[in-house]
């Protein structure tokens, strides 16, 4: 089982080059970075965690500037959006950023998807919240054929081109993986769709069981992750022996200092789930 970190990159916190050089130095396997254009004022949607929205949901770079920056300084880390609000984006241009960012980082990208939870944010982008979940399908659906056909071309419901030409493709093939976010009641229907991975939010219960009904129903491989696992050895382990690819556990938006022992509490959890 492979360990990262996700990471909501901001204005006050340890810039995302710095950090992904330290992510790296460590021997972490990912960087994944959370996204959100905005945050309306109103505060209708109620934050999913419960209590106050934390305020890095407010400052939050620019995903693609940021993993450009967290590639552009590593070698050999995966980055990772985590997750790109598709239903916010269009699809070409975002097909296009995702192709020269897995192209500049040498085929290191790990593009996680999803609908996410913030009604008024997906309206001010003009989606319909009732239809996100079609438009999502479609979208990743049509970036698909951007990266795998030489003169690409979609028609849905609510994504609709005729021939395109469209580089660079991807170094990665057919494509960077997508990875399908979510804790919802139809969010295995999506990965099994068009997910080549799944990667709920941490709970305390219900993943494990989902993840057996996901291997029962695929006739492909799907690969399973979890994002936001606590620095806790005894969860590590029941992922690790479930057969999970890859656990994320939070940073704190926050500088360096505070980053560091923080990835130093999330290492002294990994070891001991090695018996070191």
């Amino acid at each position: 089982m492979d360990t990262g970190v996700a990471f909501f990159a901001t204005p006050s916190a340890v810039d995302p080059g710095s950090l992904a050089r330290v992510v790296e130095q460590r021997g972490f396997e990912s960087l994944f970075f959370a996204e959100h254009t905005h945050i309306p004022a109103s505060r209708n949607s109620p934050y999913p965690g419960g209590g106050e929205l934390p305020w890095k949901y407010v400052h939050t770079h620019d995903l693609f500037v940021t993993l450009t920056a967290a590639a552009t300084t590593t070698s050999r880390l995966r980055v990772g959006s985590g997750i790109c609000l598709v239903i916010q984006r269009d699809p070409i241009i975002t097909a296009n950023e995702v192709a020269s960012i897995d192209r500049l980082s040498g085929g290191r990208l790990e593009f996680g998807v999803g609908a996410g939870w913030n009604r008024e944010e997906m309206a001010n982008h003009g989606t319909d919240p009732r239809r996100r979940m079609g438009i999502l399908r479609e979208r990743v659906e049509a970036m698909k054929a951007i990266w795998t056909q030489d003169e690409a071309s979609y028609s849905g419901e609510h994504v609709a081109f005729d021939r395109i030409w469209s580089s660079p493709k991807p170094l990665q093939r057919p494509h960077p993986p997508v990875i399908v976010g979510g804790n919802g009641p139809t969010v295995l229907d999506r990965v099994l769709a068009f997910g080549d991975a799944w990667m709920p939010n941490y709970t305390n219960e219900g993943i494990l069981d989902r993840a057996e009904e996901l291997r029962s129903r695929a006739e492909r491989p799907i690969e399973l992750m979890v994002m936001g696992v606590p620095a806790d050895p005894h969860v590590l382990e029941q992922f690790d022996k479930a057969g999970f690819r890859r656990v994320l556990h939070w940073l704190p938006s926050t500088q360096l200092g505070p980053v560091q022992r923080a990835l130093d509490t999330y290492e002294d959890a990994i070891r001991q789930v090695h018996g070191e």
